[in-house]
């Protein structure tokens, strides 16, 4: 299988336009069919009683993107042959981003937010949900608000929000999980940092979607917390998929051009022996 790869930048973008649009580039070189953003502003993320009391969570305003810059990193994104994607966290970001993005991303942490949920619906853009800490009622719900408000065919995201994850516990079947459960085509958000684990998802759960977070030098914001690929950490996993990918043909099962020569020396069903009868007597050694 050839799966999709999302490079999530979240917050490690530092709101320096040049980097932001250097990890597209990245992006690009390493593989990836898409990057995403987020769009957020920190007011409207968390509560006033929170902010008031937390000098951490007020200080993440510096983590926000511009608004400016989404005319440009969609441009770069499509110089690319990529897909522009963005989340959104508050209702009025669903609007500003419309111009811009190929389809929205919900995060795990606004899952029950059905206003959210239809806002991106009522676009007619893709959706993608990430369904981190949810369970299988919850998401099942999320996905029925999301097709009445429009979205006929919401794409979603196995994750675990553990920021990073450990290996035991990615719960990759859950990927089967979510498919025979919705209908939906469902993939593989990664906190783990594990080649192992992405290469599961995809090989063994058939996941058609993979979304990572990338940071560029482990400079990003986020990149202490563990859960963030450095670009040659990635790169060389999307390459051996997609190198593998390679090896897949159409299903029909023929001889291939490299079995031809070997097909008259099988054994004949007459005695067993090697090669068949129609060509022992005019065999001769190669010299």
């Amino acid at each position: 299988m050839n799966a999709r790869f999302i490079a999530e930048v979240s917050s490690n973008h530092h709101r320096d336009p040049e980097r932001c649009l250097r990890f597209i580039d990245v992006a690009a070189d390493i593989g990836c069919a898409a990057v995403k953003f987020q769009l957020f502003r920190v007011t409207e993320l968390f509560a006033p009683e929170i902010l008031a009391r937390s000098p951490a969570h007020r200080a993440r305003a510096a983590w926000e993107l511009p608004e400016d810059l989404l005319p440009a990193l969609a441009a770069r994104c499509r110089t690319h042959g990529m897909q522009f994607a963005c989340t959104p966290f508050h209702l009025d970001a669903v609007r500003v981003l419309e111009p811009h993005v190929d389809f929205y991303k919900v995060a795990s942490y606004e899952l029950l937010w059905d206003d959210l949920l239809k806002a991106c619906a009522a676009t007619g853009k893709p959706v993608v949900l990430s369904t981190g800490m949810a369970t299988l009622e919850e998401v099942l719900r999320a996905v029925a608000v999301l097709r009445a408000a429009g979205c006929a065919s919401p794409e979603l995201l196995h994750c675990v929000s553990g920021y990073p994850t450990p290996t035991r516990e990615c719960n990759l079947a859950a990927i089967g999980t979510l498919r025979a459960a919705t209908g939906c085509t469902v993939g593989w958000s990664d906190h783990s940092v594990d080649p192992a684990v992405i290469e599961r998802a995809v090989l063994r759960w058939q996941a058609p979607l993979v979304e990572f977070h990338l940071d560029l030098d482990g400079q990003g914001e986020e990149f202490a917390a563990g859960h963030c690929w450095l670009p040659e950490q990635i790169g060389s996993v999307i390459t051996a998929l997609s190198r593998g990918a390679g090896a897949d043909g159409d299903g029909t099962k023929v001889p291939v051009p490299c079995e031809l020569p070997d097909r008259d020396w099988r054994a004949d069903p007459a005695d067993g022996l090697r090669p068949l009868h129609a060509i022992r007597q005019g065999w001769r050694p190669q010299t």
